[in-house]
């Protein structure tokens, strides 16, 4: 494979072509050296690109919380209102399995049809540190192309969840009423770094008197959400997050949601949120040297030879996990000759 023009990624880029987005993203994911020195460069000339009014809203909660069924009616809300959206649709399941089914294209049908829209389902690489370089790089690429909001969506499975709030200005968590113990099913970390809360599938009584009133049950959820965040963010806070109710599939509540998402971003105010993106700049650094530091360590050979040994030992109970762990770097350190130090 010949390598990427990058120039011409670039320029493709910039217009707004989805060809050219599309593999700028291929780019930014790929693990190969060469892609990845290419990468840099693509990123380094789209830096100055990204309008710092853009909006970046982290999306998350349990699977089959109707996460996608919101993200479309409020993209198509978004782009009916003339904002050009760009969502990406993370899978860190595959940090274990290796691929991605890409269903979010197929549940956003109408949304993936809407030419002011881009649907990304991206498959992570091996590592939640491939999680971090490969979205927060795409976003870029995405602001470059002109899209000023950005919606990342996550299947909600612990760090992740963490990693993606580490990237976007506002995260939004949604949960459902119905699930039991409703404070037993969600973890404080999550109440911590959620922005604003949404309790989905509020959706409106048919009026039979045969099924149980969603509507009201997720005001009821809601209202025990609201009280178990006053407790965790306490009195004076400088933004308590709200806990609010909708219904993805018939649109109620939906722009509400948005607004109180725009609330969150503008009580930062602009310094606010440059300082934020400053940070998670730091912080996606060293996401980046643990990653190429993972690599290197993969690509090694000298981790490479004892591997299989190591891996037979630990398995045979003739070595321990600090022991293992000292061969492979080691091995790792034999490969880079002898450190300044090294007497």
């Amino acid at each position: 494979m010949p390598p990427p023009d990058v120039e011409a990624l670039v320029a493709g880029v910039r217009e707004g072509r989805r060809a050219a987005v599309s593999r700028a993203i291929t780019l930014v994911e790929s693990s190969r050296a060469d892609h990845r020195e290419a990468a840099r460069e693509l990123m380094t000339e789209l830096a100055g690109s990204t309008p710092p009014t853009s909006v970046r809203v982290g999306i998350s909660g349990v699977p089959g919380v109707g996460k996608s069924t919101l993200i479309e009616t409020l993209g198509g809300q978004l782009t009916g209102a003339g904002h050009r959206v760009g969502v990406l649709a993370v899978d860190p399941s595959s940090v274990r399995t290796g691929g991605s089914v890409l269903g979010d294209k197929t549940r956003m049908g109408t949304l993936a049809g809407d030419p002011a829209a881009y649907i990304r389902p991206s498959p992570t690489a091996g590592t939640l540190g491939g999680v971090a370089r490969a979205t927060a790089q795409a976003m870029v690429v995405l602001e470059a192309a002109g899209y000023d909001v950005v919606l990342v969506e996550t299947v909600g499975v612990g760090q992740s969840e963490v990693t993606v709030a580490g990237m976007v200005d506002t995260f939004l968590f949604l949960t459902l009423a119905r699930t039991g113990d409703q404070l037993q099913g969600i973890k404080k970390g999550i109440l911590e770094i959620a922005d604003v809360i949404a309790v989905n599938k509020a959706d409106p009584s048919t009026g039979s008197g045969q099924a149980p009133d969603r509507a009201q049950e997720a005001a009821s959820a809601a209202k025990e959400l609201a009280g178990a965040l006053r407790l965790v963010h306490g009195r004076g806070a400088a933004w308590v997050p709200p806990v609010l109710t909708c219904s993805g599939l018939h649109g109620t509540g939906v722009e509400e949601v948005w607004q109180r998402v725009l609330a969150h971003r503008a009580s930062m105010g602009e310094q606010g949120v440059a300082a934020k993106r400053a940070d998670q700049q730091l912080d996606f650094t060293w996401a980046l040297v643990r990653d190429e530091l993972d690599q290197r360590l993969v690509r090694s050979p000298g981790v490479r030879a004892v591997r299989d040994d190591v891996r037979r030992a630990l398995l045979a109970g003739e070595t321990t996990a600090p022991l293992a762990a000292d061969r492979l770097i080691a091995a790792y350190d034999a490969d880079r000759g002898p450190r300044p130090e090294d007497p």
